[in-house]
């Protein structure tokens, strides 16, 4: 089912994606724009029919002297209120338009995000040394974070509706936002912009931490990988025999062992889905995701992997001691 272009969303996960249930300073914003159009246009419409109702069925033997009011009424009713209303609608539209292009205050953390069929790839630029995960941003509540959105295939759009307005991501071009949460939270996002097959299930999550948990899975983060101990060499051997070194990478203390197509695994056990989104991070789906991707998500961009019984639950041992 695909989740975007809507106001209000319930997810495949259950998570509600709604732009009226706002959750940040940019989103109170646009849901205080969308509120005073729906009031607008609910007074509009019941003057509109009251109108026409009251022309229907009036008496046919109204005196000429109310009459002779028409060119008045049409003036105030035609003239005079619609144009109160759209200057008054433009002003508020371009105040949403100020407040959401900027933060109130500073960045408190800069990150790229790099749109791809059909996942997300995250680059944690500046605070401290950079790092690359996937599919899931920690954010540090009460604090803005600016955002570079990037495409290298098709035209994606990034969408968090609680925290912000839509932004797209096109090839070639580098544009920019922010994000900022004001409590503790997970925000689910969802590219709004039609990109291909598994659109409807490119989705991703804010996770909105009191900023000393935000620091502390920061610090975490940018740690290399721990060395592998004995429990883990079969399944070391396995990721590379078995292809996934070309597509994935992993950070070690002496940098980056494998490819970068793929998701980045550093620290693989510690997020809370896989498959942008698609599925939670556990062992079971781990598995039949390496297994078979294609019969969870066709058309990404990962074969199936035929691989024994022992050498996936040696590779999933290794998997999960990526925390």
């Amino acid at each position: 089912m695909a989740c975007a272009g809507s106001l209000l969303l319930l997810s495949a996960c259950g998570a509600p994606q709604s732009a009226l249930n706002p959750r940040g300073p940019a989103s109170s914003e646009i849901a205080l724009l969308w509120w005073v159009l729906f009031w607008i246009s609910v007074a509009v419409t019941v003057v509109v029919f009251g109108s026409l109702g009251w022309a229907l069925f009036r008496p046919r033997h109204a005196p000429d002297a109310t009459r002779t009011e028409s060119p008045r009424l049409f003036l105030v009713l035609g003239v005079a209120i619609p144009s109160i209303i759209l200057i008054g609608t433009f002003g508020l539209n371009m105040r949403t338009i100020l407040a959401t292009a900027t933060p109130g205050s500073p960045p408190a953390v800069d990150l790229q995000i790099v749109g791809r069929q059909w996942w997300w790839e995250v680059r944690y630029v500046q605070p401290g040394p950079s790092f690359t995960t996937a599919n899931e941003l920690h954010i540090p509540v009460g604090q803005p974070v600016h955002l570079e959105l990037l495409a290298p295939d098709v035209i994606h759009s990034f969408w968090v509706p609680e925290l912000q307005k839509k932004t797209d991501m096109i090839p070639g071009q580098t544009n920019s936002t922010w994000i900022q949460a004001d409590e503790p939270g997970d925000y689910r996002g969802q590219c709004a912009e039609y990109c291909g097959e598994q659109h409807g299930h490119m989705a991703f999550h804010v996770v909105a931490q009191p900023p000393d948990q935000f620091q502390a899975w920061l610090a975490a983060q940018q740690k290399p990988a721990a060395q592998p101990g004995p429990d883990q060499s079969r399944g070391v051997q396995v990721f590379s025999s078995a292809g996934c070194i070309g597509c994935h990478a992993i950070r070690y203390g002496s940098g980056a062992v494998g490819g970068g197509i793929g998701p980045d695994l550093t620290h693989l056990a510690s997020r809370s889905t896989i498959a942008a989104g698609e599925l939670a991070n556990n062992r079971g789906n781990l598995g039949g995701w390496i297994v078979n991707s294609q019969a969870i998500k066709p058309g990404n961009y990962m074969p199936p992997i035929p691989i024994s019984g022992d050498d996936l639950q040696a590779l999933l041992d290794y998997l999960e001691s990526l925390k």
